[in-house]
């Protein structure tokens, strides 16, 4: 797996959060499904030589949200995304990076306020997520990503279609790695051993609003800094709380 990819979702072994791809690798799913159903909103976002490296979120037909790791060490003009499909490499739409707008509060130490805004060139023509009200410890939540799917680092690819996994939000002090509870989430690992993982950084945590799904959070990185993925719970920016600034900066 090529070096930048480690960079994603959960290379946040000793503080550091795990991407794929350039900018920090992030996670991907493991001990999850194949998605059982559209998302027209997941976003892929792939490296200039169409490497995947990182998910995000479609919220309005022109702004993106991810983790800010995913944006820190890139360009717009580095990057490519794809959006309105499950598969990570085909279909969908393609549209081009114009801005990127990261939380002046993320703190590249420990990765705390781990979101960016993605400013796309031309509107698209998906169907963006709803941002929730709420997200509490017993929230039922659904990762979705393209991460590896298995645990330790470089063991395999990473997924090819869109994965899901339903699991829950706890308290955060289950969360030990420098884990803020006014802005973060921490995500259960399933069963003790399914979660997100490289690859899967700035992807959706969707609840449920009635018959709808509605965007709560997006992956950051694992709760004990472990460069295994999900031996524990693991922490997910929480999108609720940054509303406010995505309104602003959104406009």
């Amino acid at each position: 797996m090529p070096k930048r990819l480690l960079t994603l979702l959960f290379a946040v072994v000793a503080g550091m959060a795990l991407s794929t791809g350039s900018a920090t690798a992030g996670s991907v799913i493991v001990g999850g499904t194949e998605a059982d159903q559209p998302y027209p909103y997941a976003v892929s976002l792939h490296t200039s030589d169409d490497t995947l490296y990182c998910a995000g979120s479609l919220i309005t037909p022109t702004w993106v949200v991810t983790a800010a790791h995913c944006l820190s060490r890139e360009r717009p003009e580095t990057i490519q995304l794809r959006v309105d499909t499950n598969e990570a490499g085909k279909g969908g739409e393609t549209p081009e990076a114009a801005e990127f707008v990261l939380n002046p509060h993320f703190n590249v130490a420990n990765r705390t306020g781990d979101l960016g805004l993605v400013r796309l060139a031309k509107p698209v023509k998906a169907t963006p997520v709803p941002i929730g009200g709420t997200a509490s410890p017993g929230t039922t939540v659904r990762l979705l990503g393209w991460g590896q799917t298995c645990a330790t680092p470089e063991c395999g690819p990473l997924a090819s279609s869109l994965q899901q996994l339903d699991t829950k939000l706890v308290d955060g002090a289950k969360c030990t790695s420098a884990f803020d509870g006014t802005t973060e989430l921490c995500t259960d690992n399933a069963d003790g051993k399914a979660g997100s993982c490289y690859g899967d950084s700035g992807g959706p945590e969707l609840a449920r609003d009635g018959d709808r799904w509605v965007l709560v959070g997006l992956v950051s990185r694992p709760g004990n800094g472990s460069a295994t993925c999900a031996t524990a719970p693991s922490i997910a920016t929480s999108v609720v709380a940054y509303q406010p600034w995505i309104a602003e900066k959104t406009g």
